[in-house]
């Protein structure tokens, strides 16, 4: 059992998803930081110095500076702000995805080939024999072709 597990585990596939899960994850952070720290930044500033991580609506009737503050004295918030946050990453993250899923397609597809191009040759309809396309006249039985 020991064996089959292990040559489960080696399968190209399985040590594949695992080398994807673990990228996955460490790009996850990097989109994460990149939309709380460099994108959401200049959208609060430009929408009147909102900070997005502490948008939330207060449910206990208190008031609270802060979604921390809110969640340290234990009160139920709706953390709208949080939310948009996480809806941008995704985004991000599902769109990076497509650009490279995209890019991985085009250089999988496969070449051109001869079956494709135009035919050269083709059959004359007397005598069978092959002859050039652009031919008039077969070279073997002298038919005039159409």
């Amino acid at each position: 059992m020991l064996k089959e597990f292990k040559e489960f585990i080696m399968r190209g596939n399985v040590v594949d998803l695992a080398i994807g899960v673990v990228i996955g994850a460490a790009f996850g952070k990097i989109v994460t930081s990149f939309v709380e720290d460099i994108l959401m930044p200049p959208i609060g500033l430009a929408l009147g110095g909102a900070d997005f991580s502490n948008l939330f609506i207060n449910l206990s009737g208190k008031d609270y500076p802060s979604v921390a503050a809110a969640k340290a004295a234990g009160a139920a918030t709706l953390n709208y702000g949080i939310f948009l946050n996480n809806v941008i990453n995704f985004v991000i993250i599902a769109f990076a995805i497509f650009l490279l899923i995209k890019q991985i397609n085009r250089m999988q597809r496969p070449a051109p080939t001869a079956a494709a191009a135009a035919p050269t040759t083709k059959e004359c309809p007397h005598c069978l024999s092959t002859i050039p396309v652009k031919a008039t006249r077969c070279p073997h039985c002298t038919s005039e072709l159409r």
